[in-house]
């Protein structure tokens, strides 16, 4: 495969699930259906308001699904589509990396 190929379909990948929230959001998700209120506790560091601009570009890149129940106060829960769910065993890949990482950094001399 032409290495320019490889640098495209790595870019797309990037743009798609690249950035500091979306794996996070993709990884909480894995695990069921989820309300905004239920990932911003998971996610405290994220605003509320990056936490529901990447949530829309999730759902825009149709990894997430975002329904919506009529009831009074509205609620709204997000899942991950089958395309989102296709990512599972890169996001889980990515975590065993991380582990591997961190072990590496303690066993560093200081």
């Amino acid at each position: 495969m032409k290495m320019d190929t490889c640098y495209r379909k790595l870019e797309t990948t990037l743009k798609i699930i690249g950035g500091k929230w979306k794996c996070l959001i993709l990884y909480h998700l894995s695990e069921g259906p989820r309300r905004t209120s239920e990932l911003q506790k998971l996610m405290t560091d994220c605003t509320q308001k990056m936490l529901i601009q990447t949530l829309r570009e999730l759902e825009n890149s149709g990894l997430v699904l975002r329904k919506i129940y009529k009831q009074v106060p509205p609620k709204v829960e997000y899942s991950l589509t089958a395309l989102g769910e296709s990512l599972q065993p890169i996001l889980m890949t990515l975590v065993e990396w991380g582990e591997m990482y961190l072990e590496e950094q303690r066993a560093q001399p200081q």
